[in-house]
């Protein structure tokens, strides 16, 4: 519980940070990379580049200030977040240096504002946060084993094209044999050394069964946009991973899962290469030959960007309560209704049939998964039937 002292301070923060979180934020991120250029090996530098996770920590700390004595709220994201800091390598010793930057940039961006009362607040209320953080982080390296950060090198041992855009890697020990075990909806950091040296981590979902005997991994290729660069290890690994190449792995992580032999229905909503964790769900699910009722709902541009489509069709054989359903938002002359696509145009649950009682969950780009968040609780679905997976720099949006 945050001090009586310091509650006033952080409640008059809100709309603050509202104005000026932004600003703090790119001061941040300025200041420490120039302090500890070390740090860029560690974050993102893709959203550093398009201004994303300077956008996403502005809006993460006017979340957090906003809800700091909301446990019930803030609980799941800060789940989300430790599996994710994990994953790229966080450690305890991290912790100061994002501390001592982020309160300078306060100090700099608000200027007499910053009054030591509230730098003092902001002092507690980080530490706070930091140490929930450490702690749960410690305790989820100790389930899984292995320690902060940690990497072990894995084979390719077959790669297999779906799309122009999407790869599928198939993944085993030096060996020849499966990783291990993990849960379906889960990921792992595939960590690459860019040609200028600088070493980047990027998280994607296990696409098939625990049972099977490799992980799978499918990476769309992230072009250059308008507004956004290419993606670095995208494009890397794109060029890049051939089969009998060796490439470094973290192990799995990640809380976007579900109790999978549930009585109840599962509605799985994914768009674009969302697609992967549901597959690992549905795959899973064919294996134990579950008679579940199941809605999966897929949408992309065209049946050229559908990706794990036979991979689809198998698992569906094996389940005779399964209905697929896909929208193609502007089909092919070659795309054939009733065959390649249910629906022309962008995703509309009106038209899916939902099942009562049923758990959704859903992965694909965040405006897509905002979209259809919105209808499910306009249709009346409650908000802890609803679950997300968010790769991006999002994870608290929701919270705002």
């Amino acid at each position: 519980m945050l001090s009586a002292a310091s509650r006033p301070y952080i409640d008059a923060s809100v709309p603050v940070l509202r104005e000026h979180g932004l600003a703090i934020t790119r001061h941040f991120y300025a200041s420490m990379f120039e302090a500890q250029p070390e740090l860029r090996h560690l974050f993102n530098m893709g959203n550093q580049a398009n201004g994303a996770q300077q956008q996403s920590l502005a809006s993460a700390v006017f979340a957090y200030a906003a809800n700091i004595d909301n446990a019930a709220a803030l609980g799941p994201v800060l789940e989300r977040i430790v599996h994710k800091h994990v994953s790229v390598g966080i450690t305890p010793a991290h912790y100061p240096i994002v501390g001592r930057h982020l309160l300078g940039a306060i100090k700099d961006v608000l200027g007499e504002a910053a009054t030591p009362e509230l730098i003092a607040a902001w002092d507690e209320a980080y530490w706070r946060l930091a140490g929930e953080l450490i702690a749960a982080e410690a305790r989820l390296s100790e389930r899984t084993r292995a320690p902060l950060g940690t990497l072990r090198e894995l084979v390719v041992a077959d790669v297999d094209r779906e799309t122009d855009h999407i790869v599928s890697y198939y993944l085993r020990t030096p060996e020849g044999g499966s990783p291990g075990d993990f849960a379906p909806g889960q990921y792992v950091s595939v960590s690459v050394t860019l040609p200028d040296g600088l070493q980047q981590r990027r998280q994607y979902s296990l696409s098939d069964a625990p049972g099977a005997p490799h992980w799978r991994i499918t990476v769309k290729r992230e072009d250059a946009g308008e507004t956004k660069p290419a993606g670095q290890v995208s494009n890397w690994l794109h060029a890049h991973l051939k089969a009998g190449e060796r490439i470094m792995v973290s192990p799995p992580y990640g809380e976007f899962t579900t109790t999978l032999d549930a009585a109840h229905p599962l509605v799985l909503l994914s768009a674009g290469v969302g697609v992967t964790p549901m597959m690992s769900m549905v795959a899973t699910l064919a294996a134990k030959g579950s008679r579940r009722e199941i809605v999966f709902a897929h949408a992309a541009r065209d049946g050229a960007h559908l990706a794990l489509r036979r991979h689809l069709a198998f698992a569906a054989k094996a389940l005779p309560n399964l209905r697929t359903v896909t929208f193609l938002e502007t089909p092919l002359p070659t795309d054939r209704e009733g065959v390649d696509y249910t629906f022309a145009g962008l995703m509309d649950i009106s038209r899916l049939a939902l099942p009562a009682n049923a758990d959704y969950l859903l992965c694909g780009p965040v405006p897509f998964m905002q979209t259809q968040w919105r209808a499910l609780r306009d249709a009346g679905v409650p908000a802890e039937r609803l679950h997300r997976e968010v790769f991006g720099p999002d994870a608290l949006d929701h919270l705002l």
